[in-house]
């Protein structure tokens, strides 16, 4: 008898535990489901007639191209006719391409290059208010042209980016395919507002202070159970021009450095270094991480070694611009090019020349969503790029980098129907890329 209510009572919260689950699952199949803003693809096939189309593998433009869409696919692409009762977009006086991919955003940020700006949105807007601005800069990015991004740090607003991805990818708000990495991480006394407030007043920074060996790893394994894409570091801060070298402060030790990225490959993910000068960059591409981003002096050995590693570059030269210009506004007097510049210049030339991969990052949040990031093709095919090499840059070589040229970068069979369209010839005039004409993302037509 004994036994029998030993068993009974150690089976009764098991029944409990059934039945709250049960009461669970039915409150949620019942409970009101959030409305969707963007339409499901059409069921049917969709066809889009190109007066040209850009192919980032063979860097020229085919005329005449008909490409039929299937859902949120690309079913076919060549010269032929749709069928007579066929759904037809016309583009024939337009030039089609992919979907660009931008490899350094910042949903989260709203502009920081001017006085105050950064520390505004970190101390006087909440997450929930900053998320809503990032759904208009991810609306943004899309408007843009740019089909998927690279989001690399919330600066201050903890894992929102997740969700903003995660709200994308239910089709409650439109924006681009977000690859995300939640809190970036840097060492103890590294990343103050600035200017550095009282000591005695504890403030918000924009990044987890992460410090050893363990706490490197533990940070990476907290940050990834989150459910970030990517792990982002900060290898330097600061620094000085000298003999034509920007000399910064690394931050991590390589220890520190080797941890993280050993443990973020373990987890099957990868690192993004943001690592603008000499032994920032160094230290990065000895511990082996995936990308460089920034990079405005890397030493000729450690871009050998890049090419090696198969290690990217996401260089970031419109910030270095729009620093110049505004300041100047505020000075009252023109735009002059800095020292930094310059060498800033040089090492995107160099990288060219010695052949390290390279995609499109432009850094936008650091100057405002309201102007097209595209407008840094224009600076580095003036920094020596050719038309079609830019283009790729901003399609198919960002693709690689975030490892997913099974989808998207080209357009061709199999892929996601995510093209976009511009009035006139890029390869002619690459500023055309700031007007953009058509958007379709996954067979949806979100701009036309």
């Amino acid at each position: 008898m004994l036994k029998r209510l030993f068993i009974s009572l150690w089976f009764l919260p098991l029944l409990s535990g059934f039945a709250l689950a049960q009461n669970i699952a039915e409150d949620t199949a019942n409970a009101p489901r959030p409305v969707k803003l963007v339409p499901a693809p059409s069921t049917g096939p969709v066809y889009i007639r190109c007066g040209a189309l850009f192919d980032p593998k063979s860097g020229k433009l085919e005329l005449n191209i008909v490409i039929a869409v299937e859902r949120d696919r690309i079913k076919q692409v060549g010269k032929f006719s749709p069928p007579a009762d066929a759904q037809v977009i016309d583009l024939s006086s337009l030039t089609c391409l992919p979907g660009m991919v931008e490899s350094h955003t910042h949903v989260f940020l709203q502009g920081d290059r001017k006085p105050g700006q950064y520390d505004a949105q970190l101390l006087k807007q909440s997450v929930a208010y900053r998320a809503i601005e990032a759904t208009t800069a991810a609306h943004a990015a899309l408007d843009w042209g740019f089909t998927t991004i690279r989001d690399l740090e919330t600066e201050g607003a903890g894992y929102a980016d997740v969700d903003i991805r995660n709200a994308i990818n239910a089709s409650l708000i439109w924006g681009p395919r977000m690859q995300v990495v939640g809190r970036a991480m840097d060492v103890t006394g590294s990343y103050p507002l600035q200017p550095a407030y009282a000591w005695d007043v504890p403030v918000p920074i924009g990044v987890e202070t992460v410090d050893g060996v363990e706490g490197a790893r533990k940070a990476v394994r907290e940050q990834l159970s989150h459910g970030t894409d990517w792990v982002k570091i900060y290898a330097d801060r600061g620094g000085r021009i000298h003999d034509g070298i920007l000399d910064t402060i690394p931050t991590f030790t390589l220890d520190e450095l080797r941890a993280i990225v050993d443990e973020t490959h373990r987890e099957r993910h990868r690192v993004a270094a943001h690592a603008t000068g000499l032994l920032g960059v160094h230290n990065a591409v000895e511990a082996g991480v995936d990308t460089v981003e920034h990079g405005n002096y890397m030493a000729p050995e450690d871009m050998k070694t890049m090419v090696a590693k198969g290690i990217w570059f996401v260089p970031t030269p419109y910030v270095a611009e729009y620093d110049a210009q505004w300041r100047a506004e505020r000075a009252g007097t023109q735009p002059q090019e800095s020292p930094g510049l310059k060498i800033e210049e040089d090492t995107f030339r160099r990288a060219l020349q010695a052949g390290v991969k390279i995609a499109f990052g432009t850094d936008v949040g650091a100057f405002e969503w309201d102007m097209s990031p595209a407008r840094q093709l224009v600076t580095i095919v003036k920094w020596g790029m050719t038309p079609a090499q830019a283009l790729s840059a901003a399609t198919i070589r960002g693709a690689e980098l975030m490892q997913m040229q099974n989808d998207i970068g080209t357009i061709e069979e199999g892929k996601y129907a995510d093209i976009i369209a511009v009035q006139g010839n890029p390869l002619h005039d690459i500023s055309v890329m700031q007007k953009i004409s058509f958007v379709m993302k996954g067979g949806v037509v979100f701009k036309k």
